[in-house]
């Protein structure tokens, strides 16, 4: 059994997204249905709309960001009941039986997580999944999560995309009271870093090419701003860092930040999925023990520890609310970094 779902939908790679009426599947037992208040926007739900990456599926629902009210439950559901607040962030399935799933990683399923849009539901119905930018969506319970009611609801949304990335290197890596943590860039992903690695009790230093971020990155946590390309300025924070997340989403040089780590330090990458060029020489490697490393998102265990943790510590991104009508223009936006820092649709204005 299916039901239809007002949504924006891409229908190729080359159109604006447009409104489009969708099929979603009728609640299952272990399902929840959620009539979507907010989705946040993220540079990945433009690079599938345009099928830059190469494997779109079309039609396009984009959005993985979600928060909104349960509406309706399976008869085995227990995690949630109609009315609580909850979100919805990149899975919306796994296998939940291999080494990944069974140690709280979902996002690193040996059989490949379901994806909130843009994939096939591998382990229930084998129906298309379709994100956010709709009325409502159906997702096993396993893949919910409560939402603080103390946090400002319009904003909570980057955090099940830009927030669980850098909270899961965070986490993984030890950061706490003490550590010493860098930032390279400051978008969606760097300053939710930036605001996370405060919180935690880090001394954060923000990476950046472009002089004038210094009372941005103040506000959100940073004690210190480093210009990338002065090599003064690099020398002086050598042999300093125990973590550098860099969120940059493009290929850059990453020999400059290397030195900067301290001994054993790691260097996370979580914006880049490519190539790194120009390459990288060990010797920096070999000679201080240090680590580059990649992270994703994370698990369903651990983006509920942080967004309990936002909670407590009322933390939401910066954000800047739109109407679904204007999706395009944001993208357009979002890809001259004309946002600060992320864009959230009020998804209310899918009545208009």
């Amino acid at each position: 059994m299916t039901f239809k779902v007002k949504g924006f939908a891409a229908l190729d790679p080359k159109s604006p997204l447009l409104p489009h009426t969708f099929e979603r599947r009728d609640v299952r037992a272990d399902d929840v249905e959620i009539d979507i208040l907010y989705c946040g926007v993220c540079h990945s739900d433009l690079h599938q709309a345009r099928n830059d990456w190469g494997f779109a599926t079309y039609p396009v629902v984009p959005g993985h960001e979600i928060i909104g009210r349960v509406s309706r439950v399976g008869n085995k559901v227990s995690k949630f009941k109609v009315g609580d607040l909850v979100g919805v962030g990149c899975m919306v399935d796994s296998c939940q039986h291999c080494h990944s799933c069974e140690h709280g990683l979902e996002q690193y399923c040996e059989n490949t997580a379901v994806q909130t849009y843009c994939d096939t539901d591998r382990f229930g119905d084998n129906m298309p999944t379709f994100g956010g930018y709709s009325e409502k969506i159906v997702v096993t319970e396993n893949f919910v999560l409560s939402v603080p009611e103390n946090l400002d609801t319009k904003a909570v949304a980057p955090l099940l995309c830009a927030g669980i990335t850098t909270w899961s290197p965070l986490r993984h890596w030890n950061v706490g009271k003490g550590s010493k943590v860098a930032v390279v860039g400051l978008g969606g992903l760097g300053h939710m870093a930036i605001k996370l690695a405060h919180a935690l009790g880090a001394e954060v230093t923000l990476f950046t090419r472009s002089p004038g971020k210094e009372q941005d990155a103040h506000r959100l946590g940073a004690s210190r701003v480093v210009i990338s390309t002065d090599e003064e300025q690099m020398k002086s924070v050598a042999n300093t860092f125990d973590v550098i997340i860099d969120t940059v989403p493009y290929t850059h040089d990453l020999k400059p930040y290397v030195p900067t780590l301290a001994i054993s330090g790691t260097l996370v990458l979580v914006g880049l999925i490519g190539n790194l060029d120009p390459s990288i020489t060990t010797v920096p490697l070999v000679l201080g023990r240090r680590s580059i490393a990649g992270s994703m998102i994370g698990g369903i265990k651990e983006t509920q520890e942080m967004l309990d943790f936002c909670g407590e510590h009322n933390i939401v991104p910066d954000v800047e609310t739109i109407n679904i009508q204007d999706i395009n223009h944001a993208y357009e936006r979002m890809l001259k970094s004309d946002v600060k820092y992320r864009f959230v649709i009020d998804m209310q204005s899918l009545k208009a």
